[in-house]
């Protein structure tokens, strides 16, 4: 039986990209909220899930960091997809027919070279593969989407222009998750990446002595977010990444030395550095 890896969106969305890219093996799974989709590995619906955490243009994508660590799962892989935006109408459309586009709200500032230069009116969807999916349903050739060529496939709609956005360097980073860890050492051209959450004692500079283990034992920590916890200004939790495994000797050390300052630490995940995080 085809396993299955589920995502948040509709088929054709960038996050269905990142599954087809990074477990083309598997069958995609769509489901509209991020709590459905790790609900779907957490019931058996699907062997895995792919989460999207940040953008390099927008920075982390909201509500991920307080869904992470109560999941449930855990990280064994990342993956990145380079956001490409393509103008997408029914066929026998010419861009000179489109008068209205629709995509994500994130979407559209990134395209507004190409809308105001074809004199073309963005407009609002929740969700860029549901904005093709309506344009295919609808009909008009007045109106198209702006998506992924994988959702021009799904949906039955011609590419009218490729790459449209104004910056050539978005790209999102995803997690793949699973109910399991896997925490041996696996073969990474990279390296590998430990992830964890923390919260630092309510000692004075907790939070500069608990990273101060990781400078002296020679570990380089990639990300460090803060963001409350159950809505509270005076509970902070902490999102770290930091390059290496926790048998390595210096990351062991550092570890050690986080624990004395903190109230609790969550491993999420170790896995191989992907080789995109690695390209200007």
């Amino acid at each position: 039986m085809t396993q299955r890896i589920a995502f948040q969106g509709e088929p054709g969305a960038y996050s269905h990209e990142a599954c087809r890219n990074a477990r083309p093996d598997m069958e995609a799974l769509a489901c509209a909220t991020f709590e459905e989709t790790i609900d779907a590995v957490k019931s058996g619906a699907a062997a895995l899930a792919m989460l999207p955490v940040e953008n390099s243009t927008y920075g982390r994508v909201a509500d991920i960091h307080r869904l992470l660590p109560n999941s449930g799962l855990r990280i064994i892989d990342e993956a990145f997809v380079r956001v490409h935006i393509n103008l997408l109408a029914v066929p026998g459309a010419k861009i000179s027919d489109v008068k209205e586009a629709y995509s994500h709200l994130v979407l559209l500032p990134q395209c507004a070279g190409f809308l105001g230069e074809h004199d073309i009116r963005g407009r609002v969807s929740p969700d860029n593969a549901r904005a093709a999916r309506e344009v295919a349903e609808q009909g008009d050739i007045h109106t198209a989407a702006l998506a992924s060529e994988l959702a021009a496939d799904i949906y039955g709609l011609d590419v009218l222009a490729r790459h449209v956005e104004d910056h050539d360097n978005n790209t999102t980073r995803f997690l793949i998750m699973a109910p399991e860890a896997q925490l041996q050492r696996r073969a990474g051209e990279f390296g590998m990446i430990t992830s964890f959450v923390f919260q630092v004692r309510n000692i004075p500079a907790a939070l500069y002595k608990a990273m101060g283990g990781f400078a002296t034992n020679g570990v380089n920590m990639t990300k460090l977010e803060s963001y409350m916890v159950d809505g509270r200004f005076t509970a902070t939790q902490f999102y770290a990444e930091v390059e290496g495994h926790p048998e390595d000797r210096g990351l062991e050390l550092a570890l050690e030395e986080l624990a004395y300052f903190t109230t609790n630490i969550d491993i999420l995940g170790v896995y191989p550095a992907a080789k995109s995080r690695h390209i200007d």
